[in-house]
């Protein structure tokens, strides 16, 4: 997030993309709902009709998969009626030329063939947006799961800087995080091309600040996105393979084929706090332990870093992971000798600026955010305020394209996958819990007008299939999807969604397009 969660309850305006809040992330919707108490504006775009879209001043319903025209075609009301921002343009961007040369075309009325969202109601969002004196925009993987999914966000980034409204108290583009810790997962390197805090592997200066401190060479070649290390296991390039702390025989696309990849393995070891699907295949099971029996760090959604402190002992053979970690290092020949998560956390703020600044001993008085430079920083809160990190601002326009998949006539329908409020990923957690009393298991969502079509009741079990597999579920009819399109969540092993999903990746991000594959569902008599 270039801003901090507590500013979203002071915003005139917030624009929600691809995100369902008030289920994922029920604690930033407290915000929210803050905002519109003070009278703030909510745009919700998305295909659903989510409670949280019930609440919106506008429910921007567009097609699955229609963003960058969508966003391309409120920047094109937004120039044409010259209500930008000309001096934060002027001032702090490149590439205004371009950006306006590529969102001409996209007209409200040109983007409403290809969204479906009425013209006035994109112009209306427009004016909205720039006019505010402080809009927000907040996004999840509705925006990302997508093999446009980076040009989504980048197109995200040029309406806030088009409109000046980055770098300012309650402004700014803000995703939130899917799961705890991701945010500390990436600062701490948890990518295949980079180091801590994006450092790039091929810069040859990284590679050498760290080469001292790990006493080894750094290769300058990137490694594999979870995609590509699981077509290599079934291709025999990668033989062995260490998971931890990951569920993707649940929560990765084509699942069935992601099993067979990994039965293709010759040795699997899977590091987790509990038995999960992908652990049962696994050769060897470490076990790690879970957040009360460890001490550390977590890196939240808003950047702020907080310390986490051991309250009970792990039970049985359950160790801290980085002792696991030091454990198999040093029987493989390469000893790591630390003696606690505090030393491993000053050896890293020695080659990471943007968390030098952080110690143990400041955590103890609350949580930091990076970029913290030095000891005597009070961390960053708001990102972009004076100068972009890069110096200058600039517009990255982009093109619409239409998802991998679209309906035809052997796969009428479009699915959607996303979260329930009660359960969290794949339930992993969640569903050792008092929560499955409130919900036990799952149902895809479909409109009447499909339901009538197909002859299917609530409740009725459906075989649901696309290219790749098929599941039985029971349907609930509602009004939530629109004509065309079902969803559910992918929290549940006992309907695995993601054996249907695409695998086809953004040729960029590596992400996987969830959000959007064709299927057709059978009344199973």
């Amino acid at each position: 997030m270039t801003n901090s969660i507590g500013e979203i309850a002071n915003a005139d305006l917030i624009l929600a993309c691809g995100t369902n809040t008030m289920e994922a992330h029920p604690i930033i919707w407290y915000k929210i709902n803050e905002a519109l108490h003070k009278g703030a504006q909510l745009i919700v775009v998305d295909p659903r009709e989510t409670d949280m879209a019930q609440l919106a001043t506008i429910h921007v319903r567009l097609q699955p998969g229609t963003d960058i025209a969508l966003l391309n075609g409120l920047m094109n009301v937004i120039i044409a009626e010259d209500i930008y921002d000309k001096k934060f343009v002027k001032e702090r961007t490149l590439g205004f030329e371009e950006l306006q040369q590529v969102v001409a075309k996209y007209t409200p009325e040109y983007v409403e063939t290809i969204t479906g969202v009425p013209a006035e109601t994109i112009r209306k969002v427009a004016r909205a947006y720039a006019g505010a004196g402080k809009s927000t925009i907040l996004y999840t993987m509705g925006l990302t799961q997508h093999t446009i999914g980076t040009d989504n966000v980048l197109s995200v980034a040029n309406l806030s800087m088009l409109c000046g409204m980055i770098g300012r108290e309650s402004t700014g583009v803000n995703p939130l995080r899917g799961q705890n810790n991701v945010q500390g997962a990436c600062d701490m390197g948890a990518l295949p091309n980079v180091l801590t805090a994006y450092q790039n592997v091929g810069v040859e200066a990284v590679r050498q600040k760290f080469e001292p401190f790990w006493n080894c060479q750094i290769s300058d070649k990137p490694g594999l996105a979870i995609g590509e290390m699981m077509t290599a296991a079934g291709e025999g390039r990668i033989k062995g393979m260490y998971i931890m702390g990951e569920n993707p025989v649940l929560s990765d696309p084509d699942a069935n084929h992601v099993v067979h990849e990994l039965k293709h393995l010759e040795f699997l070891v899977v590091q987790d706090i509990f038995m999960t699907e992908t652990a049962q295949l696994a050769d060897v099971v470490l076990p790690g332990a879970c957040f009360a029996e460890k001490e550390g760090t977590f890196s939240s959604t808003e950047r702020r870093v907080q310390r986490v402190r051991k309250a009970v002992e792990p039970p049985g053979m359950a160790r801290p992971d980085w002792e696991i970690i030091c454990g198999v290092s040093t029987a493989m020949g390469y000893p790591m000798s630390y003696a606690s998560s505090n030393e491993i956390f000053d050896e890293m703020r020695k080659v990471t600026p943007s968390y030098a600044g952080i110690s143990y001993q400041r955590l103890e008085k609350g949580g930091l955010q990076w970029p913290c430079p030095n000891e005597g920083h009070p961390g960053t809160p708001i990102m972009h305020c004076n100068e972009f990190v890069c110096g200058i601002g600039k517009f990255k326009p982009a093109e619409h394209v239409p998802p991998d998949e679209m309906p035809s006539a052997e796969y009428p329908l479009l699915l959607d996958t996303g979260r329930r409020l009660y359960h969290y990923h794949t339930g992993t957690m969640s569903r050792k819990t008092m929560i499955e009393d409130y919900m036990s298991s799952d149902t895809l969502e479909i409109n009447c007008l499909d339901a009538s079509d197909l002859e299917v009741c609530d409740g009725d079990k459906v075989r649901l299939t696309s290219r790749r597999g098929s599941i039985e579920i029971p349907v609930r009819i509602t009004e939530t999807v629109p004509k065309g399109l079902v969803f559910t969540s992918f929290h549940f092993s006992e309907t695995p969604i993601n054996q249907l999903t695409n695998p086809k990746v953004d040729a960029k991000s590596k992400i996987p397009e969830l959000k959007v594959c064709a299927v057709r569902i059978e009344k199973i008599a």
